[in-house]
């Protein structure tokens, strides 16, 4: 799956993060860091959101719904 993604150069290096992952960010000294580690985070953060989701929705039924893209 493709990720886009925001990068900012600062003093200490570069900046990253995620727009469609609220909270998703991280950093490194060369912007190719920076990438390297924005998809650890990436992956930490889906990782984390379908283990919140199955909690809270043990008890609960589920259903999917496809949304079309402008």
């Amino acid at each position: 799956m493709r990720y886009k993604v925001s990068l900012k150069q600062s003093e200490e290096g570069y900046a990253v993060w995620c727009p469609g992952l609220p909270g998703c960010w991280s950093q490194g000294r060369t912007e190719d860091e920076a990438l390297e580690n924005i998809k650890d985070a990436i992956e930490l953060y889906l990782e984390t959101a379908e283990e919140l989701s199955k909690e809270l929705s043990k008890d609960k039924e589920s259903r999917y719904v496809e949304v079309g893209s402008a």
